[in-house]
């Protein structure tokens, strides 16, 4: 007796010819953004070799490189940025944070939300910038003030996540849990979260960055050290190899925090769903 397969092994198998297709769509989409890297420091070069403008208003990568190494060396970056860090960092731990609790409160109380929506409204409808002057007559010109600048700037966007992810929760699962006799800490442990999870996730993505452009924003107005304050220094002066310098470290900052949070996001992810399965 002859035993056949369900279904042609053959035609399961890839074959080479795709799999080198596949290799290569993934190998360009990993060099992708090296090569755009690459391509604007192509342009760059050829705008300052043809001297379209000014050595002063664009100087060339490699004298901006010098800058660097120089402002390194010497121990003149050093400060400036962990001035910045700490300000993003405290930003983003109490902006996100706070916009985590009132979101959950709003998402579960219409009458919170109706006694907030307006204040929340008139923050959000007016940019924060417009309040910096203020908050620097209120706490100084030290770091307090662009910290609370980035607190506000970090804080809306984590409200309204968490108010969107909370209340995306399906009725059916409500009254499903409620039919099983949750407690309200299982409600929020075994259903709100997972389920807004993808929101607060994203959230927390962008507060990251938003966080480095609200401590930016509070020492342009007033601060006597971080990248922002060096930016105006070096405009002051007419360095404008230091500002590029620090424009490109405060870049990397924003991107190393965005990719931080990503993979946290990830862990968290998937230690969720180790749970769920252990259960």
């Amino acid at each position: 007796m002859r035993i056949s397969a369900p279904y042609d092994l053959k035609n399961q198998t890839p074959r080479p010819r795709s799999v080198q297709k596949m290799w290569r769509r993934d190998a360009l989409r990993r060099a992708a953004p090296l090569l755009t890297l690459l391509l604007v420091l192509a342009v760059w070069q050829l705008v300052t070799l043809l001297q379209i403008y000014p050595a002063l208003i664009i100087p060339a990568p490699l004298t901006v490189l010098e800058k660097f190494i120089e402002v390194v060396s010497d121990g003149r970056l050093w400060p400036h940025l962990q001035a910045t860090l700490v300000a993003v960092l405290a930003a983003l731990a109490f902006g996100s944070f706070a916009g985590l609790v009132l979101g959950y409160l709003i998402a579960k109380s219409p009458l919170l939300e109706n006694l907030l929506s307006p204040l929340i409204i008139a923050f959000q409808a007016t940019p924060i910038v417009a309040y910096a002057p203020l908050l620097v007559i209120w706490f100084g010109s030290g770091p307090e003030s662009k910290i609370v600048t980035a607190t506000l700037i970090v804080f809306f966007p984590m409200l309204m996540n968490t108010i969107v992810g909370i209340r995306s929760v399906p009725p059916g699962l409500r009254d499903v849990m409620r039919a099983l006799r949750a407690s309200r800490w299982q409600m929020f442990a075994k259903l709100e979260v997972p389920a807004a999870m993808p929101l607060l996730i994203g959230g927390l993505k962008m507060s990251a960055t938003l966080a480095v452009i609200g401590a930016v924003v509070g020492e342009f107005i007033a601060a006597r050290a971080g990248l922002g304050y060096l930016i105006n220094a070096a405009r002051t002066a007419f360095d404008t190899p230091l500002v590029i310098v620090a424009v490109l470290t405060l870049t990397a900052l924003a991107l190393t925090l965005y990719s931080l949070v990503g993979l946290l996001a990830r862990y968290a992810l998937a230690w969720q769903r180790r749970a769920q399965r252990g259960q």
